[in-house]
């Protein structure tokens, strides 16, 4: 199975950086701004966060964030790709990799379970009941009968 959503797309970015965008992303030789590979770094960015996250989530779970848990990886996303653009037209800086490593670092800690994504109860994923609503990380997802061979009963035989 191939995963293809982004995290962050050109729009994202055009919507939260759209001088930065146009400077860091800007042809070497026509000097507009080359959205092909802008759109490449996005993709790119969402795969590196898959591959940190897969440590702790599932395909199933990042495709069923609720939006609040979507919306901060559209932030790390959209710094990511700025980095990776910046890279791309050699044209970093000190800023941008900070941001970039910050990014990676708070994902490889979601990753290790020092917090954590919501993911919504559809059904397809986590063994979730459809009817369930948001589950977080860490929560109780399965409950089960009592235990019937516990210490005490088995000490009264």
């Amino acid at each position: 199975m191939t995963i293809t959503t982004a995290f962050a797309t050109l729009s994202d970015l055009l919507d939260r950086h759209p001088e930065q965008l146009t400077l860091l992303a800007a042809d070497e030789t026509t000097g507009t701004r080359d959205d092909g590979r802008v759109e490449r770094a996005c993709e790119d960015a969402s795969a590196e966060i898959r591959g940190i996250l897969f440590a702790r989530y599932s395909a199933a779970d990042l495709g069923a964030l609720d939006p609040d848990s979507a919306a901060i990886l559209r932030v790390y996303a959209m710094d990511i790709a700025l980095y990776r653009i910046s890279v791309s037209f050699a044209r970093t800086s000190e800023i941008l990799k900070e941001r970039y490593d910050a990014s990676v670092a708070r994902l490889t800690a979601i990753a290790k379970g020092a917090g954590g994504l919501v993911v919504l109860g559809s059904g397809s994923g986590g063994g979730t009941d459809p009817g369930v609503g948001p589950i977080s990380s860490g929560g109780v997802v399965i409950e089960a009968p009592e235990r019937m061979f516990t210490r005490e009963r088995l000490g009264r035989l």
